[in-house]
This record gives C-alpha cells, sequence and structure tokens, in this order.
C-alpha cells in the first residue's frame, strides 16, 4: 500500500475530513464547516446585496469569508489526509509522487476555466485551487515550527507582494480581480494574462489566498481537533485573531486616520468612487483579491476581498474559531445530530459548487434575493442529504464529482510501473 499524497488525498475542493464521509467519526465537525462555507457562497452569490441591518448581518459575516474559508479548509485537511485511516507510505519517486497531483489540478483547471466561460456571472475559483494545491505540495514536508513561522510570515508577505508588485505589472490602482477563461488560452499574450491572474492580479491569486492554505496546514499541525482541549484552544485563539484583524482595521480607519487618508488618494486616482456612499468600499468592489497600490493605508483595511494582512489574519481567526466550534458541538449527540446535514453537504461541497455555477449560467443567472438563497441552500442540503441516503454503502456517496476525480488520480497511480492504487474504502 501507498500512502496518498496528501495533496492528492485531500486537495479536492471539498475532501471530507479523515475518519468518515459526510459526516461519520470524530472530525465530522470539520466537514460541517465546510458546509456552512457552501451555504455562505450561495448567500454571497444568489443573495441579496450584504446590508449591515436586520437578517443582512448574514450575508455580511459570508461576504468574503466564503473563499477564504474554503482555502483555510483546503489546507487544514492535507494534513488531516496525512494522519487518516488510509495514510501508508509515501511513494518514492518524482512521477508517483506529483502525477496523481498533477491529474487532480489538471481537472480543477479544466472545470475552472469551463466554467467561468460560461459567465454565470460569479467569480469561479476552481483554477486558482489547482495552483494552491500545486504550490502546497513542497510545504506538506515542513516540520511544524517552520511551517508555522512560513504560514504566519505569509500573512504579511503575500499581501505585500500584491501590493507592491502591482503597479509593475500596471495594476497600480485598477485592473484587478478577473478570472481566467478558456478563450485567454488561445494566445500567447492571453496565456500570459491568465498566468498573471492566477498569481496575482486575478480575483483569488496566490499572493494573497495562498497564506490561508498555510494557515490551514499550520492550524492541523499545532490542533488535533479529535482532542477536547485542544479544540477548545482553537476557538479561543481563533475568536482572538478575528478580534486583532478586523479590531486593528477598525482602529486605524476611525482613530488613527487611515480613513482620511485613503478618501485623499481616492480623490487623486479614484474621482468617480467619491459619488459613492461609501468611496472606499467603492474602490475595492473593483479589486477583488487586492487592494490598490496608491497608498499604503489600503493595506490598513479589512473589508471583504481586499486581502489585507488585517483582513486575511481576520479571516483566518474565524475559520479556526468554527472548527474549533463545530469540533466540540460534533463530540456531543445533540451537536452532532445538528450538524450532520451540513457535514453531508460539505462533503460534497465540489458537486455543489460546480452544479450551482451551472444553474446560474443557465435558468438562475442573475439571481438575487432571499428566496434564491433559500432555495439553492434548501435544495443543496436535500440532494446531498438523499444522495448519500442512496449511496450509503458505494464509493459514490462521496459524491459524484469527488468520486469521479478520485477514479481520475487513482488511475494516474496505476499508470505507473509498480503504482498500485490506494486500496480502502
Amino acid at each position: 500500500m501507498r500512502r496518498a499524497s496528501p495533496t492528492e488525498a485531500a486537495a479536492s475542493l471539498v475532501a471530507p475530513a479523515a475518519g468518515g464521509s459526510g459526516g461519520r467519526g470524530r472530525l465530522a465537525g470539520v466537514d460541517a464547516v465546510r458546509g456552512l462555507a457552501v451555504l455562505g457562497m450561495f448567500a454571497v452569490h444568489v443573495g441579496p446585496g450584504p446590508q449591515p441591518e436586520g437578517a443582512g448581518y448574514v450575508l455580511v459575516a459570508a461576504d468574503g469569508r466564503a473563499p477564504a474559508l474554503f482555502t483555510l479548509l483546503a489546507g487544514f485537511s492535507l494534513v488531516l489526509a496525512q494522519r487518516g485511516p488510509d495514510a501508508v507510505r509515501q511513494p518514492d519517486g518524482w512521477a508517483r509522487r506529483w502525477r496523481p497531483l498533477l491529474i487532480r489540478c489538471a481537472v480543477f483547471a479544466v472545470l475552472g476555466l469551463f466554467l467561468a466561460s460560461l459567465w454565470p456571472g460569479i467569480l469561479v475559483i476552481l483554477a486558482f485551487f489547482a495552483v494552491y494545491f500545486l504550490a502546497a505540495e513542497p510545504f506538506t514536508r515542513l516540520s511544524t515550527p517552520v511551517l508555522a513561522a512560513v504560514a504566519g510570515g505569509s500573512v504579511v508577505a503575500g499581501p505585500l507582494l500584491s501590493f507592491l508588485l502591482g503597479p509593475v505589472f500596471g495594476y497600480g490602482s485598477s485592473g484587478r480581480g478577473l478570472v481566467p477563461e478558456a478563450a485567454d488560452l488561445a494566445s500567447w499574450s492571453g496565456l500570459g494574462t491568465v498566468v498573471c491572474e492566477l498569481l496575482l492580479t486575478g480575483a483569488y491569486p496566490l499572493a494573497t489566498y495562498f497564506p490561508y492554505v498555510l494557515a490551514g496546514m499550520a492550524l492541523a499541525r499545532l490542533f488535533d481537533v479529535r482532542e477536547r482541549a485542544a479544540a477548545r484552544r482553537m476557538a479561543g485563539w481563533g475568536t482572538a485573531a478575528a478580534v486583532a484583524g478586523y479590531g486593528s482595521a477598525w482602529l486605524a480607519s476611525h482613530v488613527f486616520g487611515s480613513r482620511q487618508r485613503l478618501l485623499e488618494a481616492i480623490a487623486v486616482h479614484h474621482p468617480e468612487a467619491l459619488a459613492a456612499a461609501d468611496p472606499v468600499r467603492e474602490v475595492l468592489s473593483g479589486q477583488f483579491g487586492a487592494v490598490p497600490s496608491t497608498s499604503w493605508d489600503w493595506l490598513l483595511v479589512a473589508d471583504p476581498y481586499s486581502q489585507t494582512p488585517l483582513e486575511t489574519l481576520g479571516n483566518a481567526g474565524v475559520g479556526c474559531a468554527l472548527i474549533g466550534l463545530c469540533a466540540l458541538a460534533a463530540r456531543h449527540r445533540p451537536g452532532a445530530r445538528l450538524l450532520r446535514p451540513l457535514a453531508v453537504l460539505g462533503a460534497m461541497a465540489l458537486s455543489a459548487y460546480v452544479i450551482h455555477a451551472l444553474v446560474l449560467a443557465g435558468p438562475a443567472h442573475g439571481a438575487a434575493s432571499w428566496s434564491a438563497w433559500l432555495a439553492f441552500s434548501g435544495t443543496a442540503l436535500a440532494l446531498t442529504w438523499a444522495w448519500q441516503q442512496v449511496w450509503a454503502d458505494s464509493p459514490l456517496r462521496r459524491g459524484p464529482l469527488e468520486h469521479a476525480l478520485r477514479l481520475a488520480t487513482r488511475a494516474g497511480s496505476r499508470t505507473l510501473p509498480g503504482g498500485g492504487a490506494e486500496r480502502g474504502r
């Protein structure tokens, strides 16, 4: 038997936590958090605009945090796969270790380019995940102290790199926040644009989103959520990190005058935004994945999708706290029952993501209402629950796309001399 490469075993947007599919086992809380991220994604994609009043706070909470949570959980699951029941010896040789990973990343890239080309009205993240997983593999070999230090440093270094390099590539004040499409690959210039978007200027570029992957990996190494005390520490430290990130941004804006300096920069570089109710938010709405490189004060905001060090710290703290809280809840029978539908949805999040994008590209294009969010959420919860009941004793219980992805990587392993596929579930 061979040990599945960590990235092969858990690199899916949705890889279920080790110890049970769709909620069974002691790590059901991790899948439940992923299910919450799916519902948050629906809220952002098909819900009404986030307004800080009444029920609108649900949408405010989801805005910007859903993709961050998915990415953090991807890193967390990489480490869970290393200590899961199916983990055995890592295969020797470059090809045996990397070919399944390359196949998996190719599938994500093709899916992402295809869905983006359908213009579903959302910023498709899948092609970016392919890059995250490729970049993550070497980091799985670091010791825990080194990995934790690298993760902490990346929270600052990634956004700073984006800020400094933006003007170098002609994106100092605008032009960031796009996603690659299949048509972009038709020319060399288009291919260069795709690479630049994936690494630096896209909606979810490696520079500003890979810190979430590293943070998730470090958290899984530092905290074994199967232990109650560790889950409690995650909840506590996550809450503290969220308060530190968002609180520091509030202090910078309201006490130390960064907002006023930003308004002055906006008057020079983005005068068209001054007429908006919130000029700062208006500028950021066209800069997903980065901030303009027109003032150092942009790095002190924590608005959704700004991907500054403070927003990254705050979002990572929220994810850490949710994992700890859900892991604690899953230890008790009432909590486990309450989390079960979310865990089932979380175990099939890739299928849910792709299907919802297809629906948005067709009959539900442009949907933006509470009823649309409730319809998407209720349908996803019901269908994933029914799927798991029907296929409970089959590998298909993982989800249709999840199972297909697993078969594709297994096939890649079998093409190697002496490379038997992973046995087990």
